[in-house]
């Protein structure tokens, strides 16, 4: 097992083998030949069982091939089981599954082996949508038009049969091997999975088509895996609260546990849910594009020529920093941004409002046509031998947005009487869990200012969500009764979070006494 994955998962997967004796037809027992094999399956505990009508003269052909000696590959549904196929008795091919993280942004694959519990390989790919939509409002009102929806959805199954093909030929499988699949994604990437409509979910009262979906055969999406394979999607909980979040919940496994705890996944929006095993409570708010980089001049993804860490020297104001792949700076991400703004204001750079002191005699300072920037890197040091600066336009931007993470945390903390102080553990999901410093991130008031070891990143709770789904099929009744126990608070009409978001809008706050750790130069004060 995956020193990723909990090692309190039970070893029942998803869909497994059982090998079979049939006592094969006589005279004194006239029993179907089908019959016989859905009789032995529900002697196993294999019950309620469910066997496609379509299939029954291809399931017969085998158990008779096998001369009743059978290989059975039994796939669970939730409420029932499904005979997927039939095999000889010496068939020893392992069976296989997909768990994927279906992110707005990208796509992360893990290709899993069900039988020996392990994962493969495991590959990411950019959202085809995109060039239709970098946002999932702009795709929203792009999927009004029913030919543009099956567009949407046709992008997404081609890139998966696609990569899936890629991945299974680079490890000597097939596609008839694979029997499961487990989709985690966003309320709305969810409906375009599976070709929904989604226009709904952006309009007042918010409700998307569906929250729990059914199960899907492979063959009814047209994936290339084996016909009759098992595709579960992940259910949401609100518009905004989809089901990777529900994922992100199972992986961190803190609804299990007594302690407070409290989980945010940051993409499109930022997504957060607190609590522990007695109750859960979650909401979702649009914190996330200058967070991923991406409201900002030269913002991009987590992806090679990213900027992704930064310091500067406190006396030359010189800057010192990483590039993700290790090239020269194409932009800068998430978390390059955090550390830039928080140690433009240590170094007092930035003033508690944000803006850029121009007193301060520094070649890294400029007035520029847009106004106000600090150069992080010179033209001869990037790929475009452009000057990659952050302008005083994009600080107010991102400050923002850290302002919105803020008040989302406060917002939902309020609705149950606590306070910060009362997390015991602070979980960070995603990319955005991946590259954070909490220090830095603390620093600048986007998250609480709490002891370091409060905080974990956990990567992506999607993809491993999904996964852990795949291996211990009793996490579907798990799922479904942490569904049924989150209260969901829908932040578009909440008044509570536009009055706290003024306050966080400044470094790192208007009231100073929620971040005792925080210096605040003196320079940065005017």
């Amino acid at each position: 097992m995956p020193s990723s994955l909990p090692s309190w998962l039970q070893p029942i997967p998803l869909v497994e083998t059982l090998r079979l004796e049939l006592a094969p037809p006589h005279l004194n027992d006239n029993a179907g030949d089908l019959d016989r094999l859905v009789r032995a399956l529900k002697q196993e505990g294999v019950t309620p069982i469910h066997v496609s009508p379509l299939r029954i003269d291809h399931l017969v052909r085998e158990i008779r091939n096998a001369r009743f000696n059978v290989a059975a590959v039994v796939g669970y549904a939730s409420c029932h089981w499904e005979l997927l196929d039939v095999f000889p008795l010496s068939y020893e091919e392992p069976i296989l599954a997909f768990a994927v993280d279906l992110g707005t942004s990208s796509l992360a694959f893990y290709l899993l082996d069900l039988t020996w519990r392990e994962i493969i390989a495991q590959k990411s790919i950019p959202n085809p949508q995109i060039p239709h939509g970098e946002d999932i409002l702009t795709r929203i009102l792009f999927a009004r038009d029913e030919k543009n929806r099956q567009t949407l959805q046709k992008l997404l199954l081609d890139s998966f049969n696609h990569t899936m093909h890629e991945m299974l030929e680079q490890n000597g499988f097939h596609a008839e091997q694979v029997f499961a699949m487990a989709v985690a994604g966003n309320t709305t990437m969810s409906h375009f999975f599976l070709g929904l409509d989604p226009t709904h979910i952006c309009r007042e009262p918010y409700i998307p088509a569906v929250n729990r979906f059914p199960f899907v055969h492979a063959r009814e999406l047209g994936l290339s895996m084996h016909p009759e394979g098992l595709i579960y999607v992940f259910p949401n909980v609100g518009s905004y609260f989809g089901g990777d979040l529900v994922a992100g919940i199972l992986a961190a496994g803190f609804h299990r546990s007594e302690e407070l705890s409290l989980l945010v996944d940051v993409g499109t929006n930022a997504e957060v849910v607190l609590g522990n095993r007695d109750w859960l409570i979650a909401c979702a708010g649009a914190a996330g594009p200058a967070l991923e980089g991406g409201v900002m001049e030269r913002g991009m993804m987590a992806a090679p020529g990213a900027i992704d860490r930064v310091r500067i020297d406190p006396l030359s104001l010189e800057p010192s920093y990483h590039v993700l792949g290790d090239e020269k700076p194409v932009g800068i991400c998430g978390s390059g941004v955090i550390d830039a703004v928080a140690e433009m204001f240590r170094v007092g750079i930035l003033t508690i409002q944000g803006k850029i002191d121009t007193s301060i005699e520094s070649p890294r300072i400029l007035k520029t046509p847009d106004g106000p920037a600090y150069v992080l890197a010179t033209g001869e040091e990037t790929a475009d031998s452009r000057d990659l600066l952050i302008t005083e336009i994009d600080v107010g931007i991102f400050l923002k947005s850290k302002a919105a993470m803020y008040t989302i945390l406060t917002v939902i903390l309020n609705k149950v009487g606590l306070s910060f102080k009362d997390i015991k553990r602070f979980y960070m999901a995603g990319t955005f869990g991946n590259y954070i410093d909490p220090a830095m991130a603390i620093r600048i008031g986007m998250i609480p200012d709490l002891p370091l070891e409060t905080y974990r990143g956990l990567g992506n709770t999607a993809g491993r969500g999904a996964a852990m789904v795949l291996l211990d099929r009793s996490l579907l009744n798990e799922l479904e009764n942490v569904c049924d126990r989150i209260t969901y608070i829908e932040l578009n009409v909440n008044m509570e979070l536009m009055n706290e978001f003024r306050g966080a809008l400044f470094l790192p706050h208007t009231d100073p006494r929620l971040f005792p750790s925080v210096e605040i130069p003196e320079r940065s004060r005017g």
